[in-house]
């Protein structure tokens, strides 16, 4: 059982560097177009548009990747939680 949790959390983990990757990579002109900005943007731009939608950027700043990103790490931690008390309550 914790097996599978860790490698939930490592898969959450995994995500969070995506995002960070994606979003560093706005800094440099043309790296979203290499094959690696472009499997980020397949897996990083569903995840981040609902967030767009709701918060506009501010000037030419973007603050909706750094509450998505807050949202991911509360999703990471509070549901592995629930999700090893509810595995436990299973199980034992």
């Amino acid at each position: 059982m914790n097996t599978i949790l860790d490698i939930i959390g490592l898969l959450f983990q995994l995500y969070f560097f995506a995002l960070i990757g994606y979003i560093l990579m706005s800094w440099f002109p043309g790296a979203r177009d290499s094959s690696i900005g472009q499997f980020l943007t397949t897996i990083c731009e569903p995840y981040l548009e609902p967030f767009r939608k709701v918060i506009p950027p501010l000037g030419m700043i973007d603050f909706s990747p750094i509450v998505a990103i807050f949202v991911l790490n509360f999703a990471s931690s509070a549901g592995i939680s629930a999700l090893r008390s509810f595995l436990f309550s299973l199980f034992y």
